[in-house]
């Protein structure tokens, strides 16, 4: 059974900084890509940043460069994202997920992955 779990969420300042974690089980996590999504109220869900197996390749969304990091302990199967300078727009229940491949093309990285092998969320909510 796959299952990844989402934690760290909350209510920050705008300029604030949050921790996301998301624990994986099962298969999922091993060999694979990592990404983190969100999805604001009413909007798509969108693409923030993935992180490769080995760590060494990373990528953003141009909205969160310079202000958010990925990473991973391969040893934990535990994927955080560090969230500095928050913003209000930054608002919405981020989602992390597995790619199943080591390191895809971006196309893929920045589409949704049409599979089961997401958390249920966690709540970042940014005041002004």
């Amino acid at each position: 059974q796959v299952q990844l779990v989402e934690s760290g969420g909350g209510l920050v300042q705008a300029g604030g900084s949050l921790r996301l974690s998301c624990s994986a089980s099962g298969r999922t996590f091993r060999g694979y890509a990592m990404g983190w999504f969100r999805q604001a109220p009413g909007k798509e869900r969108e693409f923030v940043a993935a992180l490769s197996w080995t760590g060494t390749s990373t990528y953003y969304t141009n909205s969160v460069k310079g202000r958010f990091t990925i990473s991973r302990d391969n040893a934990k199967n535990t994927v955080y994202l560090q969230m500095n300078s928050l913003k209000p727009e930054d608002t919405a229940v981020y989602y992390c997920t597995s790619y199943q491949f080591a390191w895809p093309p971006v196309v893929v990285l920045t589409t949704p992955p049409k599979h089961d092998y997401w958390g249920q969320g966690t709540q970042v909510t940014v005041s002004s």
